[in-house]
């Protein structure tokens, strides 16, 4: 798997809690998306940790070719 796979062309949008770290699927694999669930260990990608600043909706990247991983850079409306 060279490239990962497009989970959906649109961000995520989930409620963070401050202080908590999140494990952002950065192959497209996970059936817990945007969140990493390990579906990952047969590939070279690996999940992007990320810890929350503040409690706040943030939008994760969901297809997953954001260059400002792990969130959403509008990248989706050009696949």
């Amino acid at each position: 798997m060279n490239a990962p796979r497009i989970a959906q062309k649109e961000p995520y949008a989930c409620e963070v809690v401050e202080g908590k770290i999140y494990s952002w699927c950065s192959c497209g694999l996970s059936e817990t998306q945007p969140f990493c669930d390990g579906s990952h260990s047969e590939t070279d990608f690996s999940p992007v940790m990320w810890k929350a600043k503040a409690t706040e909706t943030v939008y994760f990247c969901g297809c997953k070719q954001s260059k400002g991983t792990p969130f959403c850079d509008g990248t989706h409306s050009s696949l």
